[in-house]
C-alpha cells in the first residue's frame, strides 16, 4: 500500500491518532512493536495559530518514529489552511484531517464528525489544504452522521475527487458515539467501489490478529488501524503481523517482558516530558500493561499513585519478580465495545 510516494509494505497496520495517549513514547514502543505507521494526538487549528503551548508540543517528532502522521482539527478553512502549513513546517510524513471525532465539544462546533452535516464545506476544506502543502494530505472520518444519513460512500468519492492520498473510516456514526459494533459493511463498499483508487483503512474494533485479518480479507481494506485495543498492549500490532505472515498466533508476553517494555515505556516518557509529567501521564498505560495479574491491587495502586521514578521502577522490578512465573497466556483484554 502506498500513500502517495510513501509505501507502507502490504497490509498495512497503524496506530490510530488518540487525544491523551499517542504522544512520542507510545508512538515509538509502537512503532517498535510493529505498526507500520503512527499518528500524533489531534491537534486545534486554533491552538496552533494562537502559539498554544500545548498544541505546539504535538507537533514533535522523532525519527525513531516515521513514519508518523499529523492530525489536525477545526471548523473554518482558513484557519485550517494555515495549521497545515504551521503542520508541515515539522516535515511529517502525512497531515491527516480529523472529521471523525465525535466529542460534543468538537462536533457541536462543526469540527471533527460535526463537519459531516456541511459535506460541500468538509470537501472544499480537504481540497485548499491539498493545495496548500506539499506533504500527503489524508482524512479519518465516520460512516455519516446518524444512522439516517450514511453517506460514506458519497463523500469517500467526493474527497478522492479533492485530491486525498487515503482515507480512513471509522465504522460507527457520529451519534453512535463508541456504542455498539463497529460496522465494516459500508467500508467495506467503499473499498470495493471500482471508482474509488486511493488507499481505504479501517478502523473499529479491531482488538485481535484474527478480527484484523478478516478485515483484510473479508472487507478488502488496504490497511487497519487499531486504537484503545493498543492500551497497555503496544505488542499487539506484532501479534498481527505474525498471524498474518505464518496463520499462528504468538503466545502473550511473559511477566517479564511488560516489565521491560513498560520500563522502556516510562523512561522515554519522563525523558520527553520530564519526571512530574512523564510519571503523571504513564498511569493510564502502567496498570494495562499487567492485566490478568492475580492479587494485584495494591502493587496496582502503586503504579496509579507513586510519583517518584526510581520507585515505580523498583516496583517493576517487584513486578518482574514476585509474578515472573505467572501464566499470561490469558492475559488479553475483553473484546472492546468500542474504539476511538
Amino acid at each position: 500500500m502506498k500513500i502517495a510516494g510513501l509505501d507502507l509494505g502490504e497490509k498495512p497496520l497503524f496506530l490510530a491518532p488518540m487525544e491523551d495517549v499517542t504522544d512520542p513514547s507510545f508512538r515509538h514502543m509502537c512503532r517498535r512493536e510493529g505498526a507500520d505507521m503512527v499518528y500524533t494526538e489531534f491537534v486545534s487549528s486554533d491552538g496552533l495559530i494562537r502559539d498554544a503551548a500545548s498544541s505546539l508540543a504535538k507537533l514533535r517528532i522523532d525519527e525513531n518514529e516515521r513514519p508518523v502522521g499529523i492530525q489536525i482539527y477545526g471548523h473554518l478553512i482558513g484557519p485550517m489552511v494555515e495549521a497545515a502549513r504551521i503542520a508541515e513546517s515539522v516535515a511529517p510524513d502525512v497531515i491527516d484531517i480529523n472529521f471523525g471525532c465525535p466529542m460534543k465539544k468538537i462536533a457541536a462546533r462543526g469540527a471533527g464528525s460535526g463537519m459531516m452535516r456541511d459535506v460541500p464545506l468538509m470537501v472544499e476544506m480537504t481540497r485548499q489544504i491539498v493545495r496548500a502543502v506539499r506533504v500527503p494530505v489524508t482524512v479519518k472520518t465516520r460512516l455519516g452522521w446518524d444512522e439516517e444519513s450514511k453517506n460514506i460512500e458519497e463523500i469517500a468519492l467526493r474527497l478522492q475527487d479533492a485530491g486525498v492520498d487515503a482515507l480512513t473510516i471509522h465504522g460507527r456514526t457520529r451519534a453512535q458515539m463508541y456504542r455498539g459494533q463497529a460496522d465494516w459493511t459500508l467500508i467495506g463498499a467503499v473499498r470495493n467501489n471500482p471508482s474509488i483508487t486511493i488507499p481505504i483503512i479501517g478502523n473499529g474494533d479491531v482488538d485481535s490478529a484474527v478480527v484484523a485479518a478478516e478485515a483484510f480479507d473479508r472487507w478488502g481494506v488496504d490497511g487497519v488501524m487499531i486504537g484503545r485495543a493498543t492500551y497497555g498492549r503496544p505488542w499487539i500490532f506484532r501479534e498481527i503481523r505474525h498471524f498474518l505472515d505464518t496463520g499462528e498466533l504468538l503466545p502473550q508476553p511473559s511477566v517479564v517482558e511488560r516489565v521491560a517494555i513498560a520500563r522502556e515505556h516510562l523512561l522515554r516518557s519522563v525523558a520527553v516530558k520530564g519526571d512530574r509529567v512523564g510519571v503523571l501521564e504513564m498511569r493510564r498505560h502502567m496498570t494495562n500493561y499487567f492485566k490478568g495479574l492475580p492479587d494485584f491491587k495494591s502493587t496496582r495502586r502503586q503504579l496509579v499513585t507513586l510519583d517518584d521514578v526510581p520507585a515505580l521502577l523498583k516496583t517493576l522490578d517487584y513486578i518482574a519478580d514476585h509474578w515472573r512465573d505467572c501464566d499470561m497466556s490469558q492475559a488479553i483484554p475483553a473484546p472492546l465495545s468500542h474504539e476511538l
